[in-house]
């Protein structure tokens, strides 16, 4: 097929490469241009990332040579691409106002940043749990006078590893949920060789990171009324602490949660386990056929055996049990910067393409 043709805004950083990593040999789409800071326009890839490649697999061929872009010449990014995936690193008024310059220059903005998430007609999905919220496009694209472009974005990395378990249980009724997060180093773009001091160590804070634990669920469980996508009122109250743990990748959530209605763990583990979404039903390229496994052993989920579930986009679920105060406690886990990140990113734009959101210039 004619690929798609992708530009990365924001490509030499860490998520940025993991874009990269993931889309070598997409079948639908192709890195035809990356794009940075002034600082590194004019350098081939190569040089600009130069010694500062963060992914375990070689930086692909085809990229090496591409000639990267000032993120800011919009208009000169927007004409080689199709649509572009964001993973900038600026201020957040900064990213707001460059994302919605390139939706403006009628290239749709894929975007893994935090900036629009509670902008009222930008949707917030994970592709399996709310695509409906996609329908607000229209709108957007009324507000920013737009035929092609719009911004969509994906949530925070930390809920994938809780969110998606409490949304196959809807049934039920979950009420209140404690969850306490422990978030791999990558999450901050970081490696053991940046970050010598997360050897051995545990961080008890991340910035802003519990807001949008306790915020966000509720946004992907809302619903469109006019031109604006409204929180759910009477969705789960979430209360969580984040603390930052020495793994690489991977964000583990223990949780512990009340529901209005009472499963039976039998019940729990079946809507688990046959959770499908529009994903899995359109069969789109970087979908995980299974979303969400549960584990049986006690001792999983664990980061070095389990994070690559699914090439990274599957999330995994174990420790099931009734709890002394709570209905049920539980453990999940996730691929912060697949899943979390950029996997979740590129299988957003997959869906985008397939419902013709996004089509070729």
């Amino acid at each position: 097929m004619d690929k798609y043709r992708v530009g990365i805004l924001g490509a030499t950083g860490m998520v940025g490469q993991r874009f990269i990593a993931l889309l070598e040999n997409h079948p639908w789409f192709e890195v035809v241009t990356v794009a940075a800071s002034p600082r590194s326009a004019g350098k081939t890839y190569e040089e600009a990332v130069g010694g500062r490649w963060k992914m375990e697999t070689p930086m692909p061929e085809a990229v090496k040579n591409l000639i990267v872009h000032n993120v800011n010449e919009v208009e000169e990014v927007s004409s080689t691409v199709d649509f572009v995936f964001s993973a900038v690193d600026m201020s957040k008024d900064e990213i707001k106002a460059i994302e919605e310059a390139y939706a403006k220059a009628e290239t749709p903005v894929v975007s893994n940043n935090s900036a629009h998430r509670w902008t009222p007609d930008v949707p917030m999905v994970v592709p399996e749990l709310n695509p409906e919220h996609y329908e607000i496009i229209k709108a957007q694209r009324e507000r920013l006078g737009t035929k092609q472009g719009f911004v969509t974005v994906k949530p925070n990395c930390s809920i994938q590893s809780y969110a998606p378990a409490l949304f196959a249980l809807k049934e039920f009724e979950p009420k209140e949920v404690v969850v306490t997060t422990y978030q791999a180093i990558s999450g901050a773009g970081k490696t053991f060789k940046d970050w010598p001091e997360m050897v051995g160590n545990i961080i008890p804070y991340i910035g802003g990171e519990e807001e949008k634990s306790e915020q966000e669920p509720l946004k992907i469980w809302g619903k469109i009324e006019g031109n604006e996508i409204v929180k759910c009122e009477d969705g789960p109250k979430i209360t969580s602490q984040c603390i930052r743990v020495p793994v690489l990748d991977g964000h583990t959530a223990a949780v512990f949660v009340n529901f209005g209605k009472k499963p039976t763990k039998e019940e729990i583990i079946d809507r688990w386990t046959k959770f499908k979404g529009l994903p899995q039903e359109l069969e789109l390229p970087s979908a995980p056929k299974q979303f969400i496994q549960y584990l049986e052993e006690d001792n999983r989920p664990q980061v070095s055996l389990d994070v690559d579930y699914e090439n990274g986009m599957g999330i995994s679920m174990g420790r099931l049990r009734e709890d002394s105060i709570f209905d049920y406690k539980f453990v999940g886990l996730s691929h912060n910067t697949v899943r979390g990140a950029a996997g979740g990113a590129i299988l957003s734009a997959e869906l985008l393409c397939a419902k013709d959101y996004i089509v070729k210039k």
